[in-house]
């Protein structure tokens, strides 16, 4: 989960989408379209970082599911329910994508906090995100794109509000993220179809012997 990136510094315009719009899949696939040119990069990566043991935080992975589910084309997974990506696995998995493809363009996905009005967005964006900012975690900033999924409102106490955002936001949410994101896959032409999803291994990622309080929302 991470803070939206204005508490940072100023970004490139964002398209932002209800889950409830109209066409709302078909606008998250022509943005991202317009942001990466799928076609000029050998391996494009979605990387949905977050946790199943946090239902803010589940968008993520619950996204990964999805979207391994329609088996895409052109895009290589990382981060499920089965085999999440999160603050204590996310350097190694970073560290095995850059091993696994060569120079690959990555969009990350995740939840974050927001303001009131803009719950039950999704933030599609050129540009890293910063996973952890929002619960006071240092990790590494991710991706070439981002799709936050904004589940909550942020301020105050933010570990709690994760734990007690509604699954129906985040499942809402996924499901246009992952709609969005297959029908911009639908849309990729390269001169060899038929590309082998792959999802990550985690039994080749090592974790911490232990795992502290710190990290407690993405074990």
């Amino acid at each position: 989960m991470n803070l939206r990136r204005k508490f940072f510094d100023k970004t490139p315009k964002q398209t932002y989408i209800h889950y409830e719009e109209e066409r709302g899949a078909q606008k998250i696939a022509a943005a991202l379209k317009a942001l990466c040119n799928a076609e000029a990069h050998k391996d494009v990566v979605v990387l949905c970082i977050g946790t199943d043991r946090s239902t803010g935080d589940s968008l993520g992975p619950i996204t990964g599911s999805l979207l391994v589910e329609k088996s895409p084309r052109h895009l290589h997974v990382y981060g499920t329910l089965e085999k999440p990506v999160h603050a204590v696995n996310l350097e190694s998995s970073l560290d095995q994508i850059h091993t696994t493809h060569d120079n690959p363009w990555i969009v990350a996905v995740d939840a974050c906090l927001g303001r009131q009005a803009s719950v039950g967005h999704a933030s599609v964006g050129l540009g890293p995100i910063r996973p952890g900012a929002g619960v006071q975690k240092t990790l590494p900033e991710v991706g070439h794109a981002h799709i936050n999924g904004i589940v909550n409102v942020s301020g105050f106490m933010e570990f709690f509000v994760l734990q007690n955002t509604r699954l129906f936001t985040v499942m809402q949410l996924s499901r246009c993220i992952a709609s969005g994101i297959v029908l911009w896959d639908r849309g990729i032409t390269k001169g060899s179809p038929g590309r082998k999803l792959q999802t990550l291994n985690m039994r080749n990622v090592a974790s911490p012997p232990d795992c502290n309080i710190h990290s407690k929302v993405d074990e």
